[in-house]
C-alpha cells in the first residue's frame, strides 16, 4: 500500500508509514506539491496510484452526509484509496500520531481500500475513536 500525506498533516505520519513497511510512503512536501490546491493533486494522486490521507476530509470526500456528492473524489470511478483523519481544528501531532496508528491498525486487519473511505474520528465526548468505512462512489465494487 502507498499511502501520500496530504501537506496539512505532519511528515511524521510518513516516517511512521515506512517504519510499518510501507516503504513507498511519501509526503506532499518530499513530491514539491506541498502548495498544490486540492483541485490540481488529484490527478497526482491517481497516476501514482497513491492512498491518500488527509484531514481535509469535505473536500476530497465531500460532506459527511453525501460522500461522493462533492469534493475531489466524486470526479473519479477507481482510486487506491482515501484515509480522512478527524480532529479538532488545530489538531496536534500526538493527535495526528493516534488516529493514524488506528487507521494503520485497521488496515492491518483490512487492507482493501480500492474505492474506500477510511475515517478516524477523534471524538472529545465521550473522548474516543470511531471508525467507518464505507464505498466511494457509493456502491462501487473494485
Amino acid at each position: 500500500m502507498k499511502f501520500l500525506v496530504d501537506a496539512c498533516l505532519s511528515e511524521e505520519l510518513t516516517h511512521r508509514s515506512r517504519a510499518r513497511g510501507h516503504h513507498d510512503a511519501s509526503h506532499l512536501r518530499w513530491l514539491g506539491k506541498a502548495d498544490w490546491q486540492d483541485h490540481n493533486l488529484l490527478p497526482v494522486i491517481l497516476a501514482g496510484d497513491w492512498v491518500f490521507v488527509t484531514r481535509n476530509a469535505y473536500d476530497f470526500r465531500g460532506p459527511a452526509a453525501a460522500p461522493g456528492s462533492r469534493g475531489e473524489y466524486a470526479k473519479t470511478e477507481l482510486h487506491a484509496g482515501l484515509v480522512c483523519l478527524n480532529g479538532p481544528v488545530g489538531m496536534d501531532l500526538d493527535l495526528q500520531l493516534e488516529l493514524f496508528s488506528v487507521a494503520m491498525d485497521d488496515l492491518d486487519r483490512d487492507s482493501n481500500l480500492v474505492n474506500k473511505v477510511l475515517e478516524v474520528t477523534f471524538r472529545s465526548e465521550p473522548d474516543d475513536i470511531e471508525i467507518i468505512r464505507y464505498d466511494l462512489p457509493a456502491g462501487s465494487t473494485p
